[in-house]
C-alpha cells in the first residue's frame, strides 16, 4: 500500500483543516452559534446524511429540555464529520 500523499490530496487535507479552524475561531468570537438546530443541520447537510451520522454515533444531538424542546447539534462536530467523509471520498 502506497502511503504517499499527492500534492493535490495534501492541499485538500490542509484546506479542510484550515476551514475547521476558521469555523472554530468564528464560534469563539461569537460570529457563529456553536450549535445548529436539527432542522438547520438537515438543510445544510441533508436529512439523510444527518440521520445516518446520528444512527452511526458520529454526531450526538442534545436536547435543551424536556418534551417539546428543540434538538441541537454541535456545529464543529458536524462540520468535522462532513469534512472527514468528504476527504475519505477523495483520498
Amino acid at each position: 500500500m502506497d502511503n504517499d500523499i499527492s500534492p493535490h490530496n495534501f492541499t485538500r487535507l490542509f484546506n479542510c483543516g484550515a476551514e475547521l479552524g476558521a469555523i472554530e475561531a468564528l464560534i469563539k468570537t461569537g460570529h457563529l452559534r456553536s450549535y445548529l438546530k436539527k432542522s438547520e443541520a438537515f438543510r445544510l447537510f441533508g436529512r439523510k446524511h444527518v440521520e445516518n451520522w446520528i444512527d452511526q454515533g458520529l454526531i450526538t444531538p442534545r436536547k435543551d429540555g424536556d418534551h417539546s424542546a428543540a434538538w441541537r447539534i454541535d456545529r464543529l462536530e458536524i462540520e468535522a464529520v462532513a469534512k472527514a467523509i468528504d476527504l475519505l471520498r477523495y483520498l
